[in-house]
């Protein structure tokens, strides 16, 4: 590992060199990370309340979609900018931890948002974020003549829209759902709107991982959420055969969904296709908010509800984990030449993993599980042994053109 450069007070905000050599994540990105282990943590507690009551299809999805579209869209407007602009002095740090703070007021507000569709905390939050980043552009476009006008139409877009997410707090409650949905089309717009005029200086082996750290992030809150689940029931009922097949089943699931995940780096592809980096970013909304969503699925298949059907808790976890799985193969085909994970694999895997909640009434949730996570770890294996097979073939000469991204 290269030494750590010598801090400075203040160190003049240039875009950073896109092909810099051993660029990885800074301490203080792993620490902001940090913060958003709280809000994650809050929003699949929440989830998994809405799923044991039974009304995760009434508004306990759409308050989760919401709350954490704010988590991860300020997650990824830092993660990108830093990427660019991180010079690791006084003020960059200082703004930094503002947003920090504004990612621990956000996740306060969570249960109040879930509960009465009340957002003026996660909002706040969200605001103390936004403007700790605009206060970064503003600072961009002064010491960076080059990137002024893109770094000035962030900070406009920005507060732009800023506005319209404080305004919406005074709208109706029967507005609430398509308000936000405008607003968030507007938010996701700025960064391809601002670009136009030339695109900022990210480091795509640097972006490749930090999204791999924040996935990490989410399977570990999966575990974390199951594992305070199975304490609290081993402490009040014991350990029991189902309590241990769900637990097995779980760490089964998460140990194949972050092997597909890290089978391959997307860096390189990032680095010869950055046109693609927009759909490839943005697509991590969903793969991220299923990761999220199967700690919750957990959570409620330890401690089971009388409102809660054996086929919903199935669903629960059978719809995040195959919704995974296509947006996995989704993003890998945007930026890559050869998949690691094939289409025709994953297409059955998803099918199957959505068939099996169906017997669940039958079977009960802990075979239910077990199934779920077996079709996991079987898509891992025929991903493993294509790779092995395409890498024998290239290294007998035997590949002369590699295969299309859906496997013919």
């Amino acid at each position: 590992m290269p030494p750590l450069p010598s801090f400075r007070i203040r160190t003049r905000m240039t875009g950073r060199d896109h092909e810099e050599k051993h660029r990885v994540s800074s301490p203080l990105e792993l620490l902001f990370d940090l913060t958003f282990v709280v809000a994650v943590a809050q929003v699949a507690v929440q989830l998994a309340h809405s799923i044991a009551d039974g009304t995760v299809l009434q508004s306990g999805i759409v308050a989760y979609l919401m709350v954490f579209f704010a988590i991860w869209w300020a997650w990824i407007n830092f993660t990108w900018f830093a990427s660019a602009y991180d010079t690791d002095d006084v003020p960059y740090r200082l703004l930094t931890m503002l947003q920090m703070a504004g990612v621990l007021v956000l996740a306060a507000g969570v249960p109040s948002a879930f509960a009465g569709q009340q957002f003026f905390l996660v909002t706040l939050g969200y605001f103390i974020m936004r403007i700790a980043l605009v206060s970064q552009w503003i600072r961009a476009a002064i010491e960076n003549p080059a990137g002024r006008t893109t770094a000035l139409r962030y900070a406009g877009g920005i507060v732009v829209v800023q506005v319209g997410w404080i305004l919406r707090l005074l709208l109706p409650p029967e507005l609430g759902l398509a308000s936000f949905v405008l607003l968030a089309v507007l938010d996701v717009s700025v960064p391809i709107w601002a670009e136009r005029t030339g695109m900022t200086s990210w480091h795509p082996h640097h972006i490749a991982e930090r999204y791999g750290l924040f996935t990490i992030i989410l399977l570990g809150e999966s575990v974390s959420a199951a594992t305070i689940a199975v304490q609290g029931i081993i402490a009040s009922s014991g350990v029991s055969l189902d309590l241990v097949i769900i637990a097995a089943a779980g760490l089964l699931l998460i140990f194949a969904l972050w092997w597909l995940y890290f089978m391959e780096s997307a860096a390189e592809g990032l680095s010869t296709s950055p046109s693609r980096s927009f759909l490839w970013g943005y697509g991590h909304y969903v793969l991220f908010a299923a990761i999220a969503a199967i700690g919750a699925a957990l959570e409620v298949a330890v401690d089971r509800h009388p409102h809660a059907s054996s086929t919903s808790v199935g669903y629960a976890l059978a719809v995040p984990v195959a919704l995974f799985y296509l947006l996995l193969w989704m993003l890998h085909s945007q930026v890559m030449a050869i998949l690691p994970v094939k289409l025709g694999p994953v297409l059955t895997a998803a099918v199957a993993t959505l068939l099996v909640p169906l017997a669940a009434p039958t079977i009960g949730v802990p075979p239910t599980f077990a199934a779920i996570a077996l079709v996991g770890a079987v898509l891992t294996a025929v991903s493993l042994a294509g790779r092995a097979r395409r890498a024998s073939a290239l290294s007998d000469g035997g590949a002369a053109h590699p295969p299309s991204p859906t496997g013919a």
